[in-house]
């Protein structure tokens, strides 16, 4: 009997100590990771897409995300524009003070439409001057590497010193995890937001020299963007084309007269899982990006339209990335943008505006049902699904007399660049970025990854850096990198209305 009880007490303490083990290192690393950016998107456009499509503020897919905070977005070169204003000392990565870059006390604690404030608008939209702001290269540095760089810097340390490159969250995932990596965009493959994912330059503007890196050297095994050479000259030049359709590693499509390109990419994306090769898609049109769907004005029955089969949606673009990510099992990194937001933004058109956020509240629920679909490895307890901006754009504010409801298009004349709303449902305070708040939403495994930096910059807000969603990130999936900066933070008694 003495030695039966030693033989059944034996293997309980053994899976006693190993649960101990298993509790002691947390949570399993996550294997899945699929962020979103909306280019150039804050809060108001996302109110007013909803409004638009669901006849309420908070409908798109990620507002029923559990996890939702509020982001800066300041770069190097906006740190010290506001730093020159305060006669305060340029940035230092190891000695600064995060306030200069954003400060809660004048643009709020949270972003307009939540807060509204005439000291708000005067910081982020000067009376006779430009808005300080991030660029889209800066921005996607940020969380691509956890460092903070000059406006145009793609991965590379401020002040472009010789041998500047910095590893990117989808470089390390690659190098230690075995990941499979890729990028999706609206824009060309070589614009700033993915590009600073997959490859290094001194200048957003090096497309051909960004071109060959991605196609050259990182390979990265999925890559569907706009940038093709038969529409503009500017992104990629036709011999490189010609390069990555004899590369064997690869399967590549590409936008053709009268082809419908969703089907052409999804038939790719078979191809290239069968052959077990990487995927490219190559379209675009005569700007490089893939021209934007178009909402229709009939209230009451929201309805867009392809502005042309030939470019696939962004939610085809998802879902063939997707299918050929998740062949790999030891997990993928992926990025996919709508950067036509940005554009729309730029031009202060609304309508292109609403056509660009319906395709990433598509893209994100193909994304979503994606992880739902059962069977092949990828759900909800090891994949983390982010969505979130790089900047705001635009300065854009609704008009709380002239609600608009579904279906609804604001009266809008002029054209790009100058457009009017006679109707005064919308306004706009600038053609470019804005220093506001974005919004990050996560949904999936290990969102409380983001719990721990909230404040930590601002006491006494739930305020994240874009530079602690690179740490949120790396750690939700088992690296060790976290970024190198370390602000001067003032520690103050909060007020009792949490400021």
């Amino acid at each position: 009997m003495h030695n039966i009880r030693r033989l059944v007490l034996i293997p309980v303490a053994i899976a006693i100590a190993a649960a101990l083990v298993v509790r002691s290192r947390g949570p399993e690393p996550i294997r899945h990771v699929i962020l979103f950016i909306g280019d150039g998107m804050q809060l108001a456009h996302e109110v007013a897409a909803s409004r638009y499509l669901y006849d309420k503020d908070d409908g798109l897919a990620w507002h029923a995300f559990p996890y939702q905070t509020d982001v800066t977005t300041w770069d190097v070169t906006t740190y010290n524009k506001f730093a020159g204003l305060r006669k305060e000392p340029p940035y230092d990565q190891v000695r600064f003070n995060p306030t200069v870059g954003y400060d809660p006390a004048l643009g709020g604690s949270r972003p307009y439409p939540l807060v509204t404030s005439e000291a708000a608008e005067r910081y982020f939209l000067p009376p006779g001057g430009t808005p300080f702001a991030t660029d889209s290269a800066s921005a996607a540095t940020a969380w691509a590497t956890g460092v903070k760089t000059d406006d145009g810097n793609i991965a590379w340390l401020p002040g472009d010193p010789d041998g500047g490159r910095l590893p990117t969250l989808a470089s390390l995932l690659r190098a230690e995890r075995g990941f499979a990596i890729g990028i999706v965009t609206t824009m060309p493959f070589t614009h700033a937001t993915p590009a600073a994912q997959v490859s290094h330059n001194v200048s957003r503007n090096n497309y051909r020299a960004i071109a060959e890196e991605i196609v050259r050297a990182v390979k990265p095994d999925v890559v569907i963007g706009g940038g093709h050479p038969d529409y503009t000259a500017t992104y990629m030049p036709k011999p490189l084309v010609a390069e990555l359709k004899a590369d064997p590693a690869y399967v590549v499509t590409e936008r053709q007269a009268n082809v419908d390109g969703a089907a052409a990419l999804a038939s790719a994306a078979r191809a290239a899982i069968a052959k077990g090769k990487k995927l490219f898609g190559l379209f675009g049109g005569a700007s490089g990006n893939f021209e934007s769907p178009v909402p229709v004005d009939a209230p009451g029955f929201p309805e867009v339209r392809p502005a042309t089969p030939e470019n696939p949606r962004l939610a085809d673009a998802t879902r063939a990335a997707l299918d050929a990510l998740s062949r790999d099992k030891d997990g993928f990194f992926v990025l996919i943008e709508q950067g036509d937001i940005d554009a729309a933004n730029h031009d202060n058109n609304y309508a292109r505006m609403i056509g660009t956020m319906w395709d990433l509240d598509q893209a994100v629920r193909a994304a979503a049902a994606f992880v739902d679909r059962p069977g092949d490895g990828v759900t909800w307890e090891n994949t983390l699904l982010v969505v979130t901006a790089d900047h705001a754009n635009s300065g854009m504010r609704l008009n709380p007399a002239v609600r608009l409801r579904a279906g609804d298009l604001p009266a809008q004349d002029g054209k790009p660049g100058a457009f009017t709303y006679p109707d005064a449902a919308v306004s706009y305070g600038t053609e470019g970025h804005t220093n506001e708040l974005v919004m990050i939403y996560a949904r999936g495994a290990a969102v409380k990854a983001f719990q721990q930096y909230e404040g930590t910059w601002y006491p006494c807000t739930r305020i994240i850096d874009n530079t602690q969603i690179f740490n949120a990130l790396a750690g939700a999936a088992g690296l060790s990198a976290r970024s190198p900066l370390h602000p001067i933070v003032a520690r103050e008694p909060c007020r009792a209305d949490g400021r």
